[in-house]
């Protein structure tokens, strides 16, 4: 594949998305890039620092992961294109059923740290 093929099919990637993705996705998407860039960042810290505190690279590594995946159902739920997987389910009732899932998560995470 040469580098004008691979530009040409990011811009087109970039283009569509720009244009056709919902803002509300686009926010998740945010959020999720943020999610997945910090439990990297653990993730490397551990490798080059160390674990002493296991329990709490432990702790936030999973809390990242656990965010990551709580994303990325909640992006499912939302999406348009997806509205007859989910017929029973409404966006609002999606970003309800995520925040009680992260308040339950970080309660177990704070509790898992000690």
């Amino acid at each position: 594949m040469s580098a004008t093929s691979l530009t040409t099919v990011v811009n087109k990637f970039l283009d569509d998305y720009t244009n056709n993705t919902p803002r509300k996705l686009k926010i998740i998407d945010a959020y999720l890039t943020y999610i997945f860039f910090t439990g990297v960042f653990q993730f490397v810290y551990c490798c080059l620092v160390g674990t002493f505190p296991f329990n709490a690279f432990l702790s936030g590594f999973i809390s990242s992961v656990a965010s990551f995946i709580l994303g990325v159902c909640l992006r499912l739920q939302v999406n348009p294109a997806n509205k007859s997987q989910f017929i029973s389910i409404s966006p609002e009732r999606g970003f309800a059923d995520f925040i009680f899932a992260h308040v339950i998560l970080h309660l177990i995470v704070v509790n898992f740290i000690g």
